[in-house]
This record gives structure tokens, C-alpha cells and sequence, in this order.
């Protein structure tokens, strides 16, 4: 008998933009538990269930989990529940909470209203909704502390979500809806500001990172943590600064004694704008002297990110996790797997080590 192993596949979503798709299969005392966090673009539907299908004996899906409502994570899984046999869809859906925020939107007069345009608002996970509905899957709140297989949610907590829905964009009676004229310049000055972004080069252990905060949505991200066979694995979605520090704050109480892990997900596909130099320092350690030898990494850092999209992962958020001893491995090259004593699978090898990327964006 095999005994506890985990296999966490990192599925290629490869589009001019990055997104996550990812699969856990993993046993432990004796259980064999299928996972699903998020399905990229309506694309990756068939590619999830073919994966599933080939690695991990076609068995149902127990869990499928949506981190937070962007199409880059959610569409994709919108086919994942209506073809396959799925136990549970663990998802955050703000229209349930309409009582409690309907004072906040004076335009709105009942509470069904703002449900109503909030279902406009987030297409992807009320389509999820729908869908579920139909097959009769249950759907359960991923809110900090439940607990979802052998992992528990660390983030977000009722209160911060709120928050987060109330400073959100996609709320136009707060935020303001600009006009398509508008939107369309701002879109232009920001692919230019892309295009003109420097690069200094910085001794080892420098690090900088954007001063800006990562959109409400993110910020919205499940956290999700396990340890299995001794191993800790985080799974972070698109969490941003705010979201982190509350996993980190809740991690003791999942059996996650920080700093230390095993397997991160770089979040948010290695954006500038979603850790710092305190947060990774908690997480995962303070800064080493030097950059361990090839083989000597202390944990496996994996970011999922498109070759074609040219944003991500950010040089100066793959500095920092080398800085701290990660082997840093992305999607760009294929379906990555990272394994703790699963069943070996034909084909399937190391990726090479990247290089130390000795410049970083200012």
C-alpha cells in the first residue's frame, strides 16, 4: 500500500493572458480525493476533464473550487460541472448577501434588485450557480476556516469580503462606470505604460515591488492550505497583499506553523502588486545569503503564466521567492506537476531550473 501522496497539476492556460487551472489528486488515511481550483477560459473545460480522466482513473470530482469571480479562473469550470460527476462547488456569490448590503447602494430599492445586477455583474460564477442548481450540486461558502477535503480556507473572512465588495470596481454605484470612450484611453495609456516599464539590474536580495493594491476581486481570492505526508501546500489564487496577511494570521490554526512551505502558488501569476517583502518573509522565510545551488532549493515556487502574456510573471516577484530558496517553475513551458509520493507517470520529468533573473522593473 501506498500510503498518503498528493499530485497538484498546474494545467498550461495558454492565452495572450494568463489564468489558473489546476487539479489535485491526493490520498490520505486510506481516502482518494479529487480537487479542482479554478478552469481558466472556457478552452480548458475539455483539458481538465481529459486530465482527469488519464492521471487520476476518471474518478468524480469531490471538490471543484472557484478562488474568486474573474473569467480567467472561472469560465473554464462553468463545462468541469455541468459534464462531470462533481460532490461539491465551493464558490463566494455576493448576490446572498444582498440584505446586508443593500444601505450601501441607495439606488437600489429591494434587496432582489441589487441581487439581480449583482448576477450581471459576476456572468462566470452566476452561470455556476445556474448550472449546479440544475444537477442538484451542492454549494457551500468557502469562508475562512471550513474545510474543504484535507485542506481549510484561510481567506477570505466574512468581514473582509464584504469589504472587498463594497470598494469594487464592478460596482458602478460606487465606483462610477466610465464612459466606453473613456475606458478604451485608459486601456491605451495602460498598454503603453506596460510597453515603457525600465529595468534596473539589482544586487542579490534587492527587492521592490509596486506600490499599487490589486483589484477588490482579487483580493476577494480563496486561500486554501493543506499539509499531507508532512508536506505544506498553499494554494493562493490572485490573493493580494491584504488577503495573505489574513491566511498568514489563520494559517497556525490549519496546522500551517509559519514560515515555511513546501508548495506555494505564486499569486496572481506573478504580479508586482499582490505581495511584499514582509509578506514572503512571513510566509516563507527571511531572504537568504545566497541563491542555493541547483538541487538545493528549500521549496517549490509554481506561478501559472501564459508565454504569450508578456506582464507575468513580473522579475521582481521571481527574484523574491529565489531570494528566499524556491525553485521557481512556471506554466510558459507546459502543464506543470508538482508530487510527494504518488504513483510515478510516464513521460513526465523535471523542468529545468530558470535563470536568475538579475534585473528587476522599476
Amino acid at each position: 500500500m501506498m500510503g498518503d501522496f498528493f499530485e497538484i497539476d498546474f494545467l498550461d492556460v495558454e492565452t495572450r493572458k494568463s489564468g489558473d487551472a489546476i487539479t489535485v489528486h491526493y490520498e490520505v488515511g486510506g481516502r482518494r480525493t479529487i480537487h479542482v481550483v479554478d478552469g481558466g477560459f472556457d478552452a480548458m473545460t475539455q483539458r481538465i476533464i481529459d486530465h482527469i480522466v488519464t492521471h487520476y482513473d476518471n474518478k468524480p470530482i469531490d471538490h471543484v473550487v472557484v478562488t474568486h469571480p474573474d473569467g480567467d479562473h472561472a469560465c473554464g469550470l462553468r463545462g468541469v460541472v455541468e459534464r462531470c460527476n462533481v460532490g461539491s462547488l465551493w464558490m463566494l456569490r455576493p448576490w446572498l448577501y444582498s440584505e446586508a448590503l443593500l444601505p450601501y447602494f441607495p439606488t437600489y430599492n429591494s434587496a432582489d434588485r441589487l441581487a439581480g445586477r449583482m448576477k450581471q455583474l459576476y456572468p462566470y460564477i452566476a452561470d455556476l450557480e445556474r448550472i449546479a442548481d440544475q444537477k442538484g450540486v451542492q454549494i457551500q461558502e468557502p469562508f475562512q476556516g471550513a474545510r474543504i477535503g484535507a485542506f481549510t480556507v484561510l481567506a477570505p473572512t466574512p468581514q473582509r469580503y464584504f469589504e472587498c465588495l463594497l470598494r469594487s470596481e464592478k460596482m458602478p454605484e460606487m465606483a462610477g462606470e466610465p464612459s466606453n470612450s473613456l475606458a478604451g484611453l485608459l486601456e491605451e495609456l495602460a498598454q503603453i505604460g506596460r510597453a515603457l516599464v525600465n529595468f534596473a539590474r539589482g544586487a542579490w536580495g534587492y527587492e521592490v515591488f509596486s506600490p499599487e493594491e490589486t483589484s477588490a476581486e482579487n483580493e476577494m481570492s480563496v486561500v486554501q492550505a493543506a499539509v499531507i505526508g508532512g508536506q505544506r501546500i498553499v494554494l493562493t489564487g490572485d490573493a493580494g497583499r491584504g488577503a495573505l496577511a489574513e491566511a498568514a494570521d489563520f494559517a497556525p490554526m490549519a496546522g500551517i506553523l509559519l514560515p515555511g512551505v513546501h508548495r506555494f502558488q505564486v499569486p496572481h501569476h506573478g504580479s508586482r502588486r499582490n505581495v511584499s517583502t514582509e509578506l514572503l518573509d512571513r510566509w516563507l522565510g527571511p531572504r537568504l545569503p545566497q541563491r542555493p545551488c541547483a538541487g538545493q532549493e528549500t521549496f517549490t515556487a509554481i506561478c501559472s503564466s501564459a508565454k504569450a502574456d508578456p506582464d507575468h510573471p513580473r522579475r521582481s516577484v521571481e527574484r523574491a521567492f529565489v531570494h528566499r530558496g524556491a525553485r521557481f517553475i512556471t506554466t510558459e513551458e507546459g502543464d506543470v506537476t508538482t508530487r510527494w509520493n504518488a504513483p510515478p507517470r510516464i513521460g513526465w520529468g523535471a523542468l529545468p531550473v530558470r535563470p536568475y533573473p538579475e534585473d528587476y522593473e522599476e
